[in-house]
């Protein structure tokens, strides 16, 4: 606990004189985040960077449930393109599936899914045609 400010020294000199002492005692030296820079330093000024960062760190998501899915779906289909075993494709896969069919019975509230499940084999047989191949060139 802090002591008190005594009487006739400045607020300003005392809160000095105290994080002074603590910094010689290393207190902050176990903080999160300690010798790294301030994260978003450079960045332009934001009114509500806090409520952005409260819901980020609550789990909170700015999309509605079917659009958070849809884009689960791209990031898994990113995934896939990205795995290295037949393994991760098909965890990957049966993952975001279970997902996708759970929406399907009970669709989440919002703009329409607009998802279907995807054929693992027929995902299976696309990146093994990818890696057999090399990765695909598309036409611009």
């Amino acid at each position: 606990m802090t002591e008190r400010k005594p009487p006739g020294v400045s607020f300003e000199s005392f809160v000095d004189r105290q994080i002074r002492q603590a910094t010689e005692r290393g207190d902050f030296e176990s903080l999160p985040g300690y010798g790294k820079p301030l994260a978003y330093l450079d960045a332009p000024y934001d009114e509500l960077w806090w409520i952005k960062g409260k819901l980020h760190r609550e789990g909170f998501a700015v999309l509605p449930p079917a659009l958070a899915l849809r884009k689960e779906a791209e990031d898994a289909r990113e995934k896939v393109r990205g795995a290295r075993t037949e393994r991760q494709v098909r965890d990957v896969l049966t993952e975001i599936n279970e997902k996708i069919r759970a929406a399907l019975r009970m669709p989440p509230p919002g703009p329409p899914l607009g998802l279907t499940e995807f054929d693992v084999e027929a995902e299976l047989e696309d990146w093994r045609r990818t890696r057999r191949d090399g990765p695909r060139q598309d036409p611009a």
